[in-house]
């Protein structure tokens, strides 16, 4: 029951509004739709090696904020720009080791018992995104569709392997590129999105 209510609540991130409440009859008609944002994930590896596989519940949390630039004077079209942080851990069996002259090992673990073993990387993500949604200056729920790109640059990395024959820890793995890149869509009603 635990597992599923945290997979929903991976799939659907919540997500809250920065707004401003009116003091006046006026309706502001400069309004932003400007953004902190709150993610959890199921991360999945694409393209692994045969053999390879993932186990344990590979994660991700994800923070930040967009600043909301409408471009158009109903402000239903905008620009979304932003700074991020992102948290990603892979539970897998592939062991990542160093031997003495700094060489990377990489080794599948068949029939190792062990604990744990798993790679995680540290991000900073800069959100880039076209925003469409249907607001009013007087109504904070509306419909959204949010698409673009999250550049992202590795900022830490670490392996953790705990088992048999020892335990291994590396830190600020060179084996991660650097700049990542990906395509974002979020579709959603007030407060809620599917991310």
């Amino acid at each position: 029951m635990k597992i599923g209510l945290f997979i929903v609540v991976s799939v659907f991130a919540y997500q809250s509004m920065v707004g401003q409440d009116s003091t006046s009859s006026d309706a502001d008609f400069k309004y932003r739709e400007d953004q902190f944002y709150f993610g959890v994930t199921y991360n999945l590896l694409g393209k692994m090696p045969q053999g390879m596989s993932q186990n344990g519940f590979s994660s991700g949390f994800h923070l930040g904020f967009i600043r909301d630039m409408p471009i158009n004077s109903t402000r239903t079209l905008a620009i979304g720009l932003g700074i991020g942080y992102s948290a990603n851990s892979f539970n897998q069996n592939l062991l990542i080791s160093k031997d003495e002259q700094g060489i990377f090992n990489f080794e599948l673990l068949e029939d190792a018992i062990f604990t744990k073993n798993k790679f995680s990387i540290h991000l900073l993500e800069i959100p880039l995104e076209i925003r469409w949604r249907t607001s009013t200056p007087k109504s904070y729920k509306f419909w959204r569709v949010y698409t673009g790109i999250k550049l992202g640059y590795v900022i830490a990395s670490t392996s953790k392997y705990n088992g048999s024959p020892q335990n291994v820890e590396l830190n600020n793995l060179k084996i991660f590129e650097k700049f990542q890149y990906g395509f974002t869509l979020s579709i959603g009603y007030n407060t809620w999105n599917a991310y």
